[in-house]
């Protein structure tokens, strides 16, 4: 299953990088790379994608972010023999998955850093964790609604 390399990719790159952030930034100092455009800015949640939280919120996500690892290898597993971009999606997602998961797990909240605004429109700040399960997730629904169909009349022509 050669897309767990994606995955470990993606895995090192999220905890690199939000390693630096921690490191070299100061929370909630935010640092222009193109000035009103796109700004690293160190901010953490300990909530799910973009900032959506309640009481106890920590536990309950770094249990569901378990079980949905969990879950993902699992079906990683059964189409492993599948066509590539399913299996390549999966492994975005998971990696998504297990790079927040760490941050829960070692540190309680998530770091985030990637910061676009446009026209006064703000957007949640997000990581390469977050950036993974989007573009899975990207993937994923191209191959559902967009090849699988495809496949299914083709097949069914045959």
């Amino acid at each position: 299953m050669r897309v767990l390399y994606a995955t470990g990719t993606l895995i090192l790159l999220d905890q690199i990088t939000k390693a630096i952030t921690r490191a070299k930034m100061d929370l909630h100092e935010s640092i222009p790379v193109i000035q009103n455009l796109f700004h690293l800015t160190y901010v953490t949640n300990d909530g799910m994608a973009f900032g959506i939280n309640f009481p106890a919120g920590i536990y309950v996500f770094t249990l569901v972010s378990i079980m949905a690892s969990i879950g993902l290898g699992w079906y990683l597993w059964q189409v492993r023999n599948d066509v590539f971009l399913i299996r390549l999606s999966l492994a975005f997602i998971l990696a998504g998955a297990i790079g927040n998961l760490i941050d829960r797990i070692l540190f309680g909240e998530v770091v985030d850093f990637f910061d676009f605004m446009y026209a006064g429109h703000h957007f949640p700040v997000f990581n390469i964790a977050d950036s993974s399960v989007t573009v899975g997730m990207i993937f994923f629904l191209y191959y559902s609604l967009i090849m699988q169909p495809k496949l299914v009349a083709v097949e069914a022509k045959s």
